[in-house]
């Protein structure tokens, strides 16, 4: 791997950099990004060697896209467009289906492998980046099929190198269940923290009173905006029906409390707290 380039020097591919540093100490990483400031911020500390454009990327081994998933599926027929035979496109984004719809049936689908690590912080910017970020995360890849035997082996071992176990899925399956586990998790946050937020107008003193259970609940409230509104307008339609789902369970939860029906409430979370079985051993 002698040439890397880096579309997007955020939390994502920052931290994607920070690994490549390690891994290969030799190759060049370039990054692409369109706010300056994270240029400027990731050649100060050495997440990249030097700033790039689109139109330089033929010669890559490597093009990674870590920019909101919207953005994603605009600018990935462009970069196609412009690479070499034997480069690897791998995207990092946390819906699948529209970009592997956009270049379905461009000439170089070949070289492109549609992934999602499931990783990340509530944090944004270069300044975010951390190494080993996806150590021990998932990578889901879809219509692993469509891209070319060799560059499938070369993606295969650099996700194995930074420490990434892989599952394969197809896009519209992958989009459905994340809108559950993920989508649905920073809505929730996001409205918790508004709730309490509108309520703390009233009583200064509320946060005093927020222990970790709040804070770690209302984490994922600190995501950054411009990513979170860009995936939920790509999968609007999986994230209205988690929606739905959600407050029916919301508004049954309710009703037992206004019957004063405390053994069903008990009984709620009763049979949802096996969840700890499920999830033993994630983080």
């Amino acid at each position: 791997m002698e040439k890397i380039y880096i579309i997007g020097i955020g939390l994502i591919g920052g931290s994607l950099a920070r690994d490549f540093r390690k891994l290969y100490p030799k190759a060049q990483v370039f990054g692409i990004d369109k706010t300056p400031e994270h240029i400027a911020d990731a050649i100060k500390i050495g997440l990249i060697d030097a700033e790039a454009t689109i139109s330089s990327i033929e010669e890559a081994d490597l093009v990674v896209l870590s920019v909101p998933v919207d953005i994603a599926s605009k600018i990935l027929p462009e970069v196609l467009d412009q690479i070499g035979d034997q480069t690897l496109v791998v995207d990092m984004g946390s819906t699948k289906a529209s970009i592997c719809e956009c270049v379905k049936a461009h000439e170089k689908r070949r070289n492109f492998l549609a992934c999602h690590p499931i990783a990340g912080t509530e944090f944004s910017g270069p300044m975010a980046a951390v190494e080993g970020l996806y150590k021990g995360k998932t990578n889901i890849i879809c219509e692993v099929e469509k891209t070319s035997f060799k560059l499938q082996e070369k993606a295969l071992q650099l996700f194995t190198a930074i420490g990434m176990r892989i599952r394969y899925m197809d896009p519209v399956s992958h989009d459905k269940h994340i809108a559950y586990v993920s989508h649905l998790s920073h809505i929730s946050a996001f409205m918790l923290g508004k709730t309490v937020i509108n309520k703390e107008k009233n009583e200064r003193d509320i946060f005093d009173m927020a222990g970790s259970g709040f804070a770690s609940t209302v984490r994922l409230a600190k995501s950054n905006p411009t990513t979170w509104t860009s995936i939920f307008k790509q999968n609007k339609e999986n994230i209205l029906e988690t929606l739905d789902e959600y407050m029916i369970n919301l508004a049954h939860f309710k009703k037992l409390m206004q019957e004063d029906n405390f053994k069903g409430v008990y009984e709620e979370m009763e049979n949802t707290n096996h969840i700890k079985e499920i999830l033993k051993g994630i983080e």
